[in-house]
C-alpha cells in the first residue's frame, strides 16, 4: 500500500476523540449516553460514528486501601458507557484480600448481573495454592456461568512455576476459561507497609505454557514483563496475549508493536494487544488517550479495541 493509501486507513486523533473522548467531555447526561450506546432514541449515523471497544480489565467493589471515585458498579457503568465501551470484563477487588474466594465471586456474578446493565462479564477468582480449588473453579464455569478467571499470585502468595499453577492452567483449558494472570495491581512502592505482594516474575511463564498449548492466558498491566527479557518468549513460544492499561512513554503502544520503546524489551503484535483500562484503579481516559496520542492506522485500532478481545473470549 502506498503512503496515500495508509494515510486514508489512518484514524486521526481528532477523529477518535470526537467519537470516544468528547461525549464525557461535554458531559452528556448519564440517561443520554445510556440511550446513545444502545442505539435508542439516536440517528443511525450517530450510533455507527463512534468506535466499539472493550475493555478486558475493570474491577468491581472497593480498593481496601483508598476510595476511588467510580468504585460503585452503576457509576462505572455509566462512565464506561459515555466512553463507548460496550463490554467490559469485570474482576472483583473482594477477591484480592478475600480469603473466602467462593462467597467473592458469588457478589461479583450477581453485581454484574444485577446491575452491570448488560455491560458488564463477570470474570472470578481462584487461588491454586489454597485447598479445594477446583470446586472455585468448577463454581466460576458452571452456576456462575463466567467464562473466565482472573489470578493474583502477587497477592495469593504462589510463584508462576508453581505445579498447582499448571494444573489449574490445564483444568481451565479442558472447560474453555480464559484465564487472566494480574501481573501487578497498584505500584509496589506505593503498597500498604503492612502488604507483601512482590513483582511477579514471568520467566517461568513461557516453559508453563508449553506444556498447556491449548490453555488462554492474558497478562494484564504487565509493563514489568514488557520491561523484562522474557516477552519475547511469551510472544516466540505461547499464545499470551496483553492488556494495554500499564503501556508507558508517548507513543507507547506503537512504539511496543514496532519494537522502538526505549525500556521496552521485546516487540508484541497487534494481535496481542487488548485495550483494557484498569478502571477504576486507573481513569479509563488514560487508556483511551494511550490509543489516540500513538500512530496507529484503523485496522491497528480496531484490533486493540474490539476484535482481539472477541477472539480471545470466543
Amino acid at each position: 500500500m502506498n503512503d496515500r493509501g495508509h494515510a486514508r486507513q489512518r484514524l486521526d486523533r481528532r477523529s477518535f476523540v470526537r467519537a470516544s473522548l468528547v461525549p464525557a467531555a461535554l458531559a452528556i447526561p448519564d440517561g443520554q449516553a445510556r440511550r446513545s450506546a444502545r442505539g435508542a432514541e439516536s440517528p443511525p449515523e450517530a450510533a455507527a460514528a463512534g468506535p466499539e471497544i472493550i475493555d478486558s480489565n475493570v474491577h468491581l467493589f472497593r480498593w481496601p486501601f483508598r476510595r476511588l471515585k467510580y468504585d460503585r458498579t452503576e457509576a462505572l457503568v455509566r462512565k464506561l458507557r459515555r466512553h463507548r465501551i460496550v463490554q467490559a470484563w469485570a474482576g472483583s477487588f473482594e477477591a484480592v484480600f478475600h480469603k473466602q474466594l467462593d462467597g467473592a465471586n458469588r457478589r461479583l456474578a450477581d453485581e454484574c448481573r444485577g446491575r452491570g446493565d448488560g455491560l458488564l462479564v463477570p470474570i472470578g477468582s481462584v487461588n491454586p495454592v489454597w485447598p479445594d480449588w477446583e470446586e472455585d473453579l468448577r463454581r466460576c464455569h458452571e452456576p456462575y456461568r463466567m467464562p473466565g478467571i482472573r489470578l493474583y499470585p502477587a497477592y495469593h502468595g504462589y510463584r508462576l512455576d508453581h505445579p498447582e499453577l499448571l494444573r489449574l492452567l490445564g483444568a481451565a483449558a479442558r472447560r474453555g476459561l480464559l484465564v487472566q494472570i494480574a501481573i501487578r495491581m497498584e505500584d509496589e512502592r506505593v503498597h500498604h507497609p503492612s502488604v507483601v505482594a512482590p513483582v511477579v516474575n514471568a520467566s517461568p511463564l513461557p516453559k508453563v505454557l508449553a506444556r498447556v498449548p491449548e490453555a488462554r492466558v492474558q497478562l494484564l498491566n504487565a509493563d514489568t514483563v514488557f520491561r523484562s527479557g522474557h516477552v519475547g518468549a511469551l510472544i516466540e513460544r505461547t499464545r499470551t496475549t496483553f492488556d494495554i492499561a500499564a503501556v508507558e512513554g508517548n507513543g507507547g503502544i506503537a512504539r511496543l508493536i514496532a519494537d522502538t520503546h526505549p525500556t521496552y524489551r521485546g516487540r508484541v503484535p497487534v494481535e496481542r494487544l487488548l485495550f483494557g483500562t484498569h478502571a477504576p484503579f486507573f481513569p479509563c481516559e488514560s487508556a483511551l488517550l494511550k490509543l489516540f496520542e500513538s500512530p496507529l492506522d484503523r485496522p491497528q485500532l480496531d484490533a486493540i479495541m474490539f476484535a482481539n478481545a472477541r477472539r480471545l473470549l470466543g
